[in-house]
């Protein structure tokens, strides 16, 4: 039992490889919130006291207040699209190494790395199957140390992700688990036996619908019980009621932290707690064999006691980022037991309301139209809520498991697109929080709208796909044809963040050899759109981020200060201060693609402009003064008061 569970390998430091091939060679040098209505408008509850930082001097003053993670910029890496260093059509540890030059250059402080562990690939590594190696395709644990070592040399810390809400089908526990019901290993995942209806055909234990589709449940022929997964059925939950099960992750996440990462990013992990017995979902789709069953999994009963758990074992012992994602439901209150200082749990949580926008409730891949007022809401009621309970945000408009943001929240109009990504960006960078970047984001890159179903790779995508076709699925709209379903993928596929990132012009944008086949295709776009190019444009969509992110990094007040909505009933234009002390900036958003005229509010007039998304990046001396600006399409601005 102790070599299936133990996964150890050596851990001997190696010494780091040279940084060779890489693009940057080719480069010229408090309060409760209660939430109703209007989720601008918030009370205060006599319940909790907290104090919103007041002053820049107990901001400085304040160890719980001031830390790193808060000033990061995180940029997370999908090592399997990043760079591929010999060939194969797949990004790989040593591709990464090559470009860690170019991440410095950005202005990057910490890289969140998808995972590189052992893994059959069914969900593109977030089923593990051993999670103390590292998976061929990707490397060796030397490639590992070098990356590790090559980042630290740089001061760029990394995060590493761990999915321990379930495994891969293929990891020892769950092999052991299956041989049978008196294994030791049995309990670590969730078995039941099989339910029969009235005329004695085998049904699953419950109703519950797995997030990726069809049943939650598998059935076993050799032990004749089915296994619980919420996701794939390569991807067995772990039962976390077992403390073995436990000790064990956090013996492995001891086993990362001592050999030097920074911290984790946790997968799903307000899932890991379900309602013991494990009951039956309500019926919200009535006519469908599976129902959703969040309210059994989503925030379950002692996930805040195994969070306090690990933190006691593993977090709190050393000087870690940590963020949590998720999904499926998890509303200001629910965030602030993860993440308020004196929960002793996470650092932050990755929530989904900003991303849920665009879909139905349940059905992400039925599109719907938003508005601004809708983002505004979703954005404040974070930013107060947050802030006055002692918790702190997470920033992001793109991952791996998103479509790309420009086309998202703006169009992606050739003669809009760079305007629209730039605007994004100063939205993104202005609020109060930790920023998250993602690979290819700093280069405004767009979906590739992929043309058919068989230059797909997503798992979650390709049973998305299955179920409209084979089973003629019926929401929300008559019928569901192949023009129907294929532009659900434009928009909606987690492919469309996973294109290989380009660096050049050559063939295969400089990601792999050219003589090589990508895993997955390139945009089309990349011969005009890739890092070289832009590197070399002083008004580049990449120029503009690294000119952005230098602004925050000396603008504390873009990190701590208090978000002040200002306008708030405008549709076309999202304007806020962000105050700390005595210094004030305020941003003007315009989120159109025509010319908007604004009216200054009284308290910001006569600031000068830090950044502008239409002007020379760092060479701005304008100062507003008038009670009206016009705004270009998509035109972002920085003043300072």
């Amino acid at each position: 039992m102790s070599s299936i569970s133990s996964e150890d390998h050596a851990a001997a430091p190696v010494p780091r490889k040279q940084n060779e091939g890489g693009i940057i060679g080719r480069l010229s040098p408090s309060t409760h919130v209660s939430l109703d209505g209007d989720l601008r408008k918030y009370t205060k509850s006599p319940s909790i006291e907290r104090t919103v930082i007041a002053d820049e001097a107990q901001l400085l003053n304040n160890p719980n207040e001031r830390r790193w993670w808060k000033e990061a910029v995180v940029y997370q890496i999908y090592p399997r699209s990043f760079k591929d260093s010999n060939g194969d059509g797949i990004g790989d540890i040593p591709g990464i190494i090559q470009e860690l030059d170019y991440l410095k250059a950005i202005g990057v402080d910490v890289i969140w790395l998808s995972p590189v562990y052992k893994s059959p690939m069914h969900d593109m590594g977030y089923d593990i199957s051993d999670y103390r190696d590292i998976h061929p395709e990707f490397g060796t644990m030397t490639d590992f140390d070098n990356l590790l070592a090559g980042l630290h040399e740089r001061g760029i810390k990394l995060v590493m992700d761990l999915v321990v809400n379930h495994t891969s089908f293929q990891h020892n526990w769950f092999l052991e688990s299956k041989k049978s019901k008196d294994n030791p290993y049995r309990d670590w995942y969730f078995w039941r036996p099989p339910k029969f209806d009235e005329k004695g055909n085998r049904m699953p234990p419950n109703n519950w619908e797995s997030i990726f589709g069809g049943s939650a449940w598998t059935y076993d022929e050799a032990t004749g019980e089915y296994y619980l997964h919420l996701f794939a059925s390569q991807q067995p939950d772990l039962n976390w009621d077992n403390s073995e099960v436990r000790e064990s992750v956090y013996d492995m996440m001891h086993f990362w932290l001592r050999r030097g990462i920074d911290g984790f990013r946790m997968d799903v992990i307000n899932l890991i707690s379900k309602v013991p017995g494990l009951p039956d979902a309500p019926i919200v789709n009535p006519g469908m064999p599976f129902q959703p069953g969040f309210e059994f999994f989503v925030n379950g009963p002692r996930v805040h006691q195994y969070m306090r758990e690990m933190n006691d074992r593993v977090l709190s012992h050393y000087d870690i980022m940590t963020v949590g994602e998720m999904p499926c439901g998890v509303d200001p209150d629910h965030a602030v037991k993860y993440v308020a200082a004196d929960r002793n749990e996470l650092n932050m949580v990755f929530t989904f309301d900003h991303m849920n926008l665009d879909g139905w409730p349940s059905e992400k891949w039925i599109y719907r139209n938003w508005n601004l007022t809708e983002l505004k809401n979703v954005t404040e009621k974070w930013q107060f809520h947050l802030a006055v309970n002692d918790g702190w945000n997470s920033l992001y408009l793109e991952n791996h498991d998103q479509p790309r943001s420009v086309g998202r929240f703006t169009s992606d109009a050739p003669e809009l697109r760079d305007m629209a990504a730039r605007m994004l960006a100063t939205f993104l960078s202005t609020l109060r929080g930790t920023l998250f970047v993602y690979q290819g984001q700093e280069l405004g890159l767009i979906n590739p709208k992929l043309e058919t179903i068989d230059q797909y790779r997503d798992i979650e995508t390709l049973r998305f796909y299955d179920r409209m076709a084979k089973l003629r699925y019926r929401v929300y709209r008559p019928l569901v044809d192949e023009e129907w379903v294929m532009l659900s993928l434009k928009k909606k596929s987690r492919d469309n963040a996973r294109t290989p990132i380009p660096w050049d012009n050559t063939p295969n944008g400089g990601f792999t050899t050219s003589s090589a086949t990508p895993w997955i295709p390139l945009n089309p776009d990349y011969k005009t759109y890739n890092a070289n190019s832009q590197l070399s444009n002083p008004t580049s969509v990449l120029n503009y981020w690294r000119h952005l992110l230098a602004l925050r990094k000396n603008n504390i007040t873009l990190v701590y200060g208090e978000f002040m909505p200002l306008d708030p009933d405008n549709e076309q234009v999202y304007a806020y201060m962000r105050k700390l002390g005595d210094e004030r900036l305020w941003v003007v958003l315009n989120f159109t693609e025509k010319i908007v005229t604004f009216h200054v509010p009284a308290e910001v007039r006569g600031g000068k402009l830090l950044l502008g998304s239409y002007v020379s990046y760092g060479k701005v001396e304008e100062r507003q003064t008038d009670e009206t600006i016009e705004l270009r399409p998509y035109e972002a601005r920085i003043y300072e008061l």
